[in-house]
């Protein structure tokens, strides 16, 4: 019998049971898979703390992003055949040795590229893409700042930003921290912990401050992200791992500097699927070209996945974690 991480209610770690799960027969417009490497996102944690509310209620399979093989088609699929190695970002569903998905929301894997790199990357890369060339089009000459530098988008984005030719400036809580995110792009990196990451921006920049903030942390780099921005600035919240950014007057963007803001999801940049195409193939194009290194610094079995959840919420992970079935 197949195996799964299922959640029956909101919790902590704890409430991710490892239970057998039938993953029942692809229907029309579907394939069976089964997994060989499951990533793991901050996102996962948000719907177990009931953060977001789970898609589909109780119980939920956790996890949006892995990678494998295919095992069955369903009617209507003529691009995919068993055997073929594939990858994915979605909302739920992958922490389980098979599942049945729609086929029209995976890409088939490249030669040159592991089952490992691509689970560990789908979610995290194409985010990365989205956030660069979508969102604001980082280009030559462009100053960005990324808050938690050295997590796992943090590590692409640094490297491909870099290889667009922009300035990345980043933040991360350790020294350990920071020399990871300067081996992967990053040219400047403040301890936020010892140093005032605003002043640190405007110093850096010699007040010039950024194109562009990328914010995935929240409540605790929020407004001052605000004022790491130049005049007509771009404030990208993205994420909110240390809570959600409380209500603001709109007013404030205008007092800041006529600000842009923006609150972004991969799942609305990737809801065609031309776009998602498009999205996998830029991420495939910068890592087989040696743009972007994709490494993983932790690996869990599946049945472990609580532990690996606590890791990534007590900051004990750095940049991309995965889930061995």
């Amino acid at each position: 019998m197949s195996k799964a991480i299922r959640i029956h209610a909101h919790g902590g770690p704890e409430v991710l049971t490892y239970e057998d799960a039938d993953p029942g027969q692809p229907g029309t417009g579907q394939i069976l898979i089964r997994h060989t490497a499951i990533g793991l996102n901050f996102i996962d944690v948000y719907h177990r703390s009931g953060l977001y509310p789970p898609p589909g209620g109780f119980p939920l399979v956790p996890g949006g992003e892995a990678a494998g093989v295919v095992l069955a088609v369903g009617a209507g699929v003529d691009w995919l055949k068993p055997g073929d190695r594939i990858a994915y970002a979605v909302n739920v569903g992958a922490y389980s040795e098979e599942r049945v998905i729609a086929a029209d929301r995976v890409v088939k894997v490249p030669d040159g590229i592991s089952d490992e790199q691509a689970a560990a990357m789908m979610m995290k890369g194409m985010t990365a893409e989205y956030l660069l060339r979508r969102t604001y089009k980082v280009k030559a000459g462009d100053t960005i700042l990324y808050h938690a530098a050295a997590g796992g988008v943090g590590l692409i984005l640094g490297q491909w930003a870099k290889h667009l030719g922009a300035t990345v400036i980043g933040t991360a809580s350790s020294a350990d921290k920071i020399e990871l995110a300067k081996a992967h792009g990053f040219d400047h990196v403040i301890n936020y912990k010892e140093q005032d990451f605003v002043a640190g921006v405007a110093a850096i920049t010699a007040g010039r401050k950024c194109d562009v903030v990328y914010d995935s942390v929240g409540n605790d780099t929020f407004p001052a992200s605000l004022d790491c921005l130049r005049p007509l600035g771009t404030f990208v919240s993205f994420g909110q791992s240390s809570g959600p950014i409380p209500p603001f007057s709109i007013s404030l963007l205008a007092q800041k500097g006529s600000l842009y803001a923006t609150r972004p999801t991969i799942f609305v940049y990737n809801a065609k699927r031309e776009d998602l195409v498009a999205s996998a193939q830029a991420l495939f194009d910068v890592v087989l070209g040696g743009a972007v290194e994709i490494k993983i610094n932790q690996r869990y079995a599946l049945k472990d996945a609580a532990q690996a959840q606590s890791d990534l919420e007590g900051r004990k992970t750095t940049g991309t974690t995965i889930l061995i079935p």
